[in-house]
């Protein structure tokens, strides 16, 4: 029954408008190779940001590095609608998460950023 109502559950999130436009932005966005791999390098000092922030390691110029380059892609129309049609898909999904993780009682705050 709880993999039936998931199911369900993400039938409707890929009905959704957030999701509609995450896919329309990415595709006006991918079209340019070159949009797409600074994207995809922006993805990739994300996730090591990220990792560092797990262990503790404080990484400036990795940082730096991944500001300019947020920089660049908010120039590009199509990259920057992109991102935030990605960051309200992301959004999304974490309300998502902490919601369940509140109704089984799980704590979270380890995950917080």
């Amino acid at each position: 029954m709880v993999y039936e109502h998931a199911h369900l559950l993400a039938a409707e999130m890929k009905e959704s408008e957030e999701y509609r436009a995450y896919c329309a932005a990415k595709e006006r966005a991918f079209v340019n190779e070159t949009t797409r791999n600074l994207i995809a390098e922006y993805h990739k000092l994300q996730v090591k940001l990220q990792a560092g922030a797990l262990t503790g390691e404080k990484n400036d110029a990795l940082l730096q590095q991944a500001q300019k380059l947020g920089e660049v892609l908010q120039f590009d129309a199509n990259a920057a609608e992109f991102l935030m049609a990605e960051y309200r898909i992301r959004t999304m999904l974490g309300d998502i998460y902490k919601i369940l993780a509140e109704a089984i009682d799980i704590d979270l705050s380890a995950l917080e950023a």
